[in-house]
């Protein structure tokens, strides 16, 4: 190992989204101002829906998901205003105007929104889950405070 500084690594911990016992991952890391978080679902909650009979939908599930990471935000010192890059993962492409509705709904009140790759898979962990989406947050960062760049020229 080299003698530069090594930033130190904390795992986020929170009660609303709790490291389960037997996981080979951690659900997010402070790296620095840096948080990286894995990717979260609706998980327990579409599981108790789908027994009752009542599925939850996309919209649904990416609300759920959206409170999730912002729990983990939060409880690293942040908040929604942190979150600078969302990767968002659907079993339906077409679901892409749910996952921004519901998008619109938590962001909305923020003059920017984190920036966001939306991609369609096959399936996730479990058969009732739509959605899964993963972050990137900055502690150092606050989307609360948008500076406008001019526009780009387009290239002819």
């Amino acid at each position: 190992m080299s003698n530069a500084a090594v930033t130190p690594v904390r795992r986020i911990a929170c009660a609303a989204v709790p490291d389960l016992p037997h996981a080979s991952w951690s659900n997010a890391l402070a790296l620095g101002p840096e948080l990286v978080l894995s990717g979260q679902t609706a998980h327990p909650a579409t599981a108790a829906a789908a027994q009752a009979g009542a599925a939850l939908g996309t919209y649904e599930q990416t609300l759920l998901v959206l409170r999730k990471i912002q729990a983990l935000v939060e409880a690293a010192g942040g908040g929604l205003y942190n979150i600078v890059k969302l990767v968002v993962y659907v079993t339906d492409i077409a679901d892409k105007d749910e996952v921004g509705r519901a998008r619109r709904e938590v962001f909305g009140a923020q003059p920017a929104y984190p920036a966001s790759t939306l991609i369609g898979v096959n399936a996730l962990v479990f058969p009732e889950l739509r959605v899964e989406i993963d972050a990137i947050a900055r502690l150092d960062v606050d989307l609360r405070h948008l500076s406008e760049v001019p526009s780009c020229l387009h290239p002819r």
